[in-house]
């Protein structure tokens, strides 16, 4: 049992002693000590004693210490019965631990004394209040940031984005709040507008966190990562190759908000290319070369594990020839297409798993924002279902949100077909495990993502798929 003496004096000081009856369910005895009637409580729990004299005197406090008390704590209305207090207990007891709540700017070299500024705690609990403010927890681990609240807007990035698809590097999502609900995190767990975030990590990250997730549009690839990343094989790809698919990041990485671009290099062969390549590095480019290691698929999943890699840049025949590896690694694929980045001039969306669509709507519309693409999802319904509804109605939705027009083509006929000769077309597949299983009988399949390979010339981006799970 810890006995702790308290020197109460004022309306403050009451509402304290009210809060700590109410709260207080342990085995700790409080000795309070109280020389106004105002300050006196109606309660009188067994494990409270009441003495009613002035601390200022030094005869009366030193009679309540013949028991040794693990904390003192002084608050008090009076500057000068504060100080004077503070100065007894002192003389009686040079080790114990004193609490006091200063509202006068008081100074004390005095490594046993804890001074609690009643003006930056009211001003802190203010702050709170404020809109587009992060909510600290004052009172909890070392109350400086590295527990906080934040709240998901509609547009945000993380809004519709699996917890297991979030970079948490140096910081957690502990808890998520929903419809006055708790729910624990699971990576399946997918983010909603309006969740509040119940984050720890280090204070200075979940300040950046907490302006990434207010932020509402132009934030991809955020959450994968903030780094755009392209693997060069110099023994596998042709210079035709290996110069396309750069020229295609460097242009991306100037559209879209990426931190920076890595360039990985492997099996480099000593060419102009090659000094062509190193060439490249600058503020916001890096040119990585490794001498040692030659396969394409350990370096790359490597490099995913170690850096903050947001999107993945690949040519058509890296993808086919890697496919599962990709998947495993649950990053964003941009795969180039044939006809020219340049030409890009719309976005195209096949109905398919309506469920895996609406997951990633939130990066369809970011992506499409950053790059000025007109958005277009076919809704493919050759019987007249009425099944294709709810994502339409959720795509008009989510345009409204990102202030970005999208439209509905209705199709009774295949859509591949009128799709397959364009050029200037960027498709967005859910990479769910119908891509990665895809073989030579998907061609009589109906599922639009097993037949990504019908426009595998055109530009596509791949968005990785969390497995399914209710809350």
């Amino acid at each position: 049992m810890k006995k702790i003496l308290i020197l109460a004096d004022g309306i403050l000081a009451k509402y304290f002693l009210e809060r700590v009856v109410s709260s207080q369910d342990g085995d700790n005895h409080y000795s309070i000590v109280y020389y106004r009637d105002e300050t006196l409580l109606e309660a009188r729990p067994e494990n409270f004693t009441f003495y009613d004299f002035d601390p200022t005197s030094f005869d009366k406090l030193s009679t309540l210490f013949s028991d040794e008390f693990y904390q003192v704590m002084i608050v008090m209305s009076s500057k000068i019965d504060a100080v004077a207090s503070y100065e007894n207990i002192r003389k009686i007891d040079k080790d114990v631990q004193i609490v006091m709540l200063d509202a006068w700017g008081l100074d004390f070299e005095d490594a046993r004394m804890y001074l609690l500024d009643a003006s930056q705690l009211l001003a802190s609990r203010l702050v709170d209040y404020l809109p587009d403010m992060p909510v600290i927890a004052q009172n909890i681990g070392l109350g400086k940031g590295e527990i906080m609240e934040i709240r998901v807007p509609s547009g945000s990035s993380y809004a519709y984005r699996h917890l297991g698809n979030i970079v948490q590097k140096q910081w957690r999502v502990a808890a998520i709040y929903r419809g006055n609900r708790l729910t624990l995190p699971r990576d399946s767990l997918m983010i909603q507008p309006n969740d509040l975030l119940l984050s720890v990590g280090d204070p200075n990250v979940l300040k950046s966190v907490y302006k990434s997730v207010r932020v509402e549009v132009g934030q991809f690839p955020h959450p994968f990562g903030q780094v755009l990343y392209c693997l060069i094989d110099m023994l596998n790809m042709s210079e035709y190759e290996i110069e396309k698919v750069l020229n295609d990041s460097m242009l991306l990485h100037s559209k879209i908000n990426s931190k920076r671009l890595h360039v990985k290099v492997i099996n480099p062969t000593y060419s102009k290319l090659f000094e062509k390549i190193k060439g490249y590095v600058s503020k916001n480019i890096d040119v990585w070369v490794d001498y040692f290691k030659t396969d394409a698929k350990i370096v790359m999943s490597e490099d995913v594990a170690s850096h903050d890699i947001g999107l993945i840049v690949v040519q058509n025949s890296f993808f086919q020839k890697h496919t599962k590896r990709l998947f495993e690694l649950k990053k964003p694929i941009f795969k180039i297409g044939e006809y020219g980045f340049g030409g890009l001039k719309e976005t195209v969306i096949l109905s398919g798993d309506n469920e895996d669509i609406e997951r990633e709507s939130s990066v369809i519309f970011d992506l499409s924002l950053q790059l000025d693409l007109k958005i277009k999802f076919y809704n493919f319904n050759p019987d007249d279902k009425e099944s294709g509804d709810e994502i339409i109605e959720h795509f008009k939705n989510i345009s409204k949100i990102f202030n970005k027009s999208v439209e509905i083509i209705d199709s009774k006929t295949n859509p591949l077909i009128k799709l397959k000769g364009k050029k200037d077309i960027l498709q967005f597949v859910p990479f769910s495990k119908d891509i990665q299983s895809s073989n030579i009988l998907s061609i009589f399949s109906t599922n639009m993502e097993k037949l990504y390979f019908k426009l595998s010339k055109s530009y596509q981006v791949f968005i990785p798929v969390t497995a399914k799970e209710k809350l």
